[in-house]
């Protein structure tokens, strides 16, 4: 017989590596939670009737929103498709959760800050996104904050992770194709394992006591591309001749920020959340597709 008691959670963008992060850990959860996993086949979220019935009918407690538009650089040629899933999706999941009581925690990005600092940035600092992909991020932010009182926004960066198509990913299918690598050292940020944000959404969801608004999380501390690569090759075995480039030796369709440090103090003093060393968690992720691909 099945538990009444159990609290549902709604994972939307459910082919995600978000998602995929939090199918991993949720039989950890089975005896408190019901996961729900949703795809843009089966809840369109920029469809408000569509939201409104599945809310309706499905009842959730948490909704967790893992699906965004993610082509930074095609973004920019497709600012509407961009802003219809970052902003306009995610004001109607907000006005769903706020017709059905369900808590919204909504991933963002790093993006909505032009990088032009030499200061971590604080959750309350100006933003300033410097291409579609991260002015529609931020519209999204600020409609799901408006809309809905019970909303987490948790902004991260530089995600990767086991599954799906990641930073980390194309290095290792570069460095086993490649003799030579030329990698950007001029921008800045922190990696995060998905996996260790799931871990953070989750203590966030089991917190009694929960604090809404915007929070940071990712790995730390900084390092550039170059960094990160660099310690994806050593940890891997390759010896791949890496080399350090300019941002401009690299241009992209839309511009990225040059350092998007982010502070991570609220997230520890609210939900006492310490995150996790990044080359630690890089380490981790490259034992388990070393194994998968034994």
């Amino acid at each position: 017989m099945k538990n009444l008691k159990l609290k549902k959670i709604l994972v939307i963008g459910g082919n995600g590596q978000l998602a995929n992060c939090f199918r991993k850990i949720a039989p950890e959860f089975e005896d408190r939670y019901e996961f729900n996993f949703t795809d843009s086949q089966n809840l369109d979220i920029t469809d408000s009737a569509n939201v409104s019935d599945f809310f309706y009918d499905y009842q959730p407690d948490f909704c967790i929103n893992a699906s965004a538009y993610t082509a930074v650089d095609l973004a920019e040629s497709e600012a509407e498709k961009a802003f219809a899933v970052n902003a306009d999706g995610v004001a109607n999941l907000a006005e769903a959760c706020e017709e059905n009581n369900c808590i919204l925690i909504h991933i963002s990005t790093d993006y909505v800050f032009d990088g032009e600092t030499n200061i971590s940035y604080s959750e309350d600092d100006f933003t300033n996104p410097q291409g579609v992909y991260g002015a529609s991020k931020l519209k999204g932010e600020e409609l799901a904050l408006d809309i809905h009182p019970k909303t987490i926004i948790v902004r991260t960066s530089w995600l990767y992770s086991e599954f799906n198509k990641n930073f980390v990913k194309t290095m290792l299918h570069l460095f086993s194709t490649k003799d030579e690598l030329g990698i950007v050292s001029d921008q800045f940020g922190q990696p995060t394992n998905a996996n260790d944000l799931a871990e953070a959404v989750m203590k966030m969801i089991e917190t009694e006591r929960k604090t809404f608004g915007i929070f940071h999380f990712s790995n730390e501390p900084e390092t550039s591309w170059f960094g990160f690569a660099s310690k994806i090759a050593e940890f891997s075995g390759s010896k791949i001749k890496l080399k350090a480039i300019t941002t401009a030796q690299f241009p992209t369709a839309a511009k990225r920020p040059n350092r998007s440090t982010m502070s991570l103090d609220k997230i520890e003093k609210y939900y006492g959340i310490e995150p996790k060393h990044w080359e630690n968690s890089l380490e981790e992720c490259i034992e388990i597709l070393t194994k998968n691909n034994s």
